[in-house]
């Protein structure tokens, strides 16, 4: 027997700001909302999550865990300018100058990649 991923989990200040980031970058949408937080994903129920829940305070440091997004019919500069469209920032963790990746953060400051390599490059 194993486990599998059921959701990730995202801490906010704005869970609302967050959960909408990241329904525009990945085309997901809101699967429920409630005090506790908001759980969103993709259009089939039985495929991981993310829930972003509340919390007081902003992240105090470099996440401990993030995501590696590859771009998905465009170029990996389409895609890189349509997230910085959407809120990303840039952002610098010591990564070294001829990465494979490139280093964002969402609105509230939760670091992610975008892989050079496309989807369609596998």
């Amino acid at each position: 027997m194993t486990s599998r991923i059921a959701v990730l989990c995202i801490d906010a200040v704005d869970p609302p700001a967050v959960a909408d980031f990241w329904c525009r970058v990945l085309d997901w949408q809101v699967r429920d909302e409630s005090e506790g937080g908001i759980e969103i994903g993709p259009s089939d129920p039985a495929q991981p999550g993310i829930d972003v829940l509340p919390v007081p305070e902003r992240k105090p440091g470099k996440n401990r865990l993030h995501l590696d997004l590859r771009a998905d019919g465009s170029t990996t500069e389409q895609e890189l300018r349509r997230l910085l469209e959407l809120g990303a920032t840039r952002v610098d963790v010591g990564q070294p100058p001829d990465a494979s990746w490139t280093v964002l953060a969402d609105p509230e400051g939760n670091e992610f990649c975008l892989l050079h390599r496309t989807m369609q490059e596998l």
